[in-house]
């Protein structure tokens, strides 16, 4: 395995990253931004990354755009299409499939208590699901309360009906995919998070010195650099056999990736609020927008920590 990007990928974080500063959120308050959040929505539909998986992209590409738009929150749809768009093919293959045109695809997930809902679902009319090789969808209905401010859940409205299927080995490789595209979620959020906590972290001044300077503050900050840099390296290996391994070891890499950075990500952010003191315990610090995109993306695919046969701490 080569860990270093392409110059083609270096490209593509460039322009993801472009992306999510320029239209993304940049305050609490800009998340009802209609306007913003149009001119979003269009930025990204032309830039054709939610068909990056039918598009021949990799699941390393998939990560890297995944990334950036967690780390900038951005508000519209990615990982659900992508993961929908990754159906494609058996979908538009089956006869009478119910599952309507590829850009109004999401992907529909279990939910605590039972039931399904369509995650990632603003403008979606459509959700997917892969139970064992079977693929379901079903309608999009209306949007119901959730945690995550910067992505939307609705309801599916009737029963899921079945749309196609995969093989055996395709169908690991799939989750492997969403696996590793969570995990993007959760590295880009938790980096999104220690930079703002980084920031603050220069201007805030207690006792006549900036609250950095101090070694209690200093090190918290470090930690949560040490563990983005373990999250980086973790992700970057699963994102890579999800192409190149077998599809066992694929999802195997996947979900200890899964644990390892949903673990650091909470960390992270949670240190951010707590860096911030007392602002970061209010509705206009973004620090608690970006801890509740990381527990949303912990429960999307969960993983459990028996489900590996490697111990971490």
């Amino acid at each position: 395995m080569d860990a270093r990007l392409t110059t083609e990928q270096r490209e593509l974080r460039e322009a993801a990253a472009r992306l999510a500063d320029e239209l993304g959120p940049g305050s609490v308050h800009d998340l009802d931004d209609t306007d913003r959040v149009e001119r979003l929505e269009k930025a990204v539909a032309a830039t054709g990354w939610r068909t990056l998986r039918s598009d021949g992209a990799s699941g390393v590409e998939v990560a890297i755009v995944a990334e950036e738009f967690g780390r900038g929150l951005v508000d519209v749809p990615l990982v659900g299409p992508v993961l929908a768009d990754a159906l494609r093919d058996a979908v538009d293959g089956a006869a009478g499939s119910p599952a309507g045109a590829p850009a109004t695809r999401t992907i529909a997930v279990e939910v605590p208590g039972g039931g399904t809902e369509a995650f990632d679902a603003r403008g979606m009319e459509h959700a997917l699901s892969l139970s064992g090789d079977r693929i379901l969808a079903g309608r999009v209905g209306d949007t119901v309360p959730g945690a995550d401010l910067t992505r939307r859940s609705a309801a599916v409205t009737g029963p899921l009906e079945p749309a196609g299927e995969l093989a055996a080995g395709l169908a690991d490789r799939w989750r492997a995919l969403a696996l590793v595209a969570t995990c993007a979620d959760l590295l880009g959020a938790a980096r999104g998070a220690h930079t703002l906590a980084v920031e603050y972290a220069k201007v805030r001044e207690q006792y006549g010195r900036t609250i950095g300077s101090y070694q209690a503050v200093a090190h918290m900050l470090a930690e949560g650099l040490a563990l983005i840099e373990g999250s980086v390296s973790v992700l970057r290996h699963a994102a890579w056999a999800v192409d190149e391994l077998e599809p066992g070891e694929a999802v195997r890499a996947a979900r200890i990736a899964k644990i390892y950075c949903a673990r650091a990500a909470r960390t992270i952010c949670e240190t951010a609020v707590q860096v911030h003191g007392g602002i970061g315990n209010t509705w206009e610090c973004l620090a608690h927008v970006h801890l509740k995109r990381v527990l949303t993306s912990t429960e999307l695919f969960p993983v459990a920590l028996e489900e590996i046969d490697l111990g971490l701490s």
